[in-house]
């Protein structure tokens, strides 16, 4: 088995692996939307302290884009795996910063669709962390 055999099988074992992630994140989204459970990492201060709970179509659609953001992420990693240690070519290198602007731009879209914010912009609805007080 060659260097190349195994890169190539790695990425396809790290394909599967995005692929599983969205699948499995649909499958698994629907039932916890259904009985309407916000995971910890998704409550912010608005959703903790609202005594509405989020309606099934928002929650399933917050919960499935996760899911499809992080299989987004191991299919970017897939590809430059492939590319960078496989076939370094511009043609190939071209291809990937292709594949990777198109991706980033769906996972930047996903990201605004799911939070209501764009990646880089600061948590609003936490409250901020107290910070300490000057000593004299």
């Amino acid at each position: 088995m060659d260097f190349r055999h195994i890169i190539e099988t790695v990425g396809q074992i790290v394909d599967f692996a995005g692929v599983a992630v969205m699948v499995i994140g649909a499958l698994v989204s629907l039932p916890m939307a259904l009985r309407g459970q916000v995971p910890r990492a998704m409550q912010t201060a608005s959703t903790v302290n609202t005594p509405a709970k989020m309606s099934f179509y928002r929650l399933y659609r917050q919960l499935l884009g996760r899911s499809i953001l992080l299989g987004l992420e191991l299919l970017v990693a897939a590809d430059i795996i492939r590319t960078v240690a496989v076939t370094p070519t511009f043609e190939s290198v071209g291809v990937l910063a292709g594949i990777v602007l198109i991706r980033t731009f769906l996972s930047f879209s996903l990201e605004l669709e799911i939070t209501g914010r764009w990646p880089w912009q600061k948590d609003t609805q936490r409250p901020s962390e107290p910070t300490e007080a000057p000593t004299d």
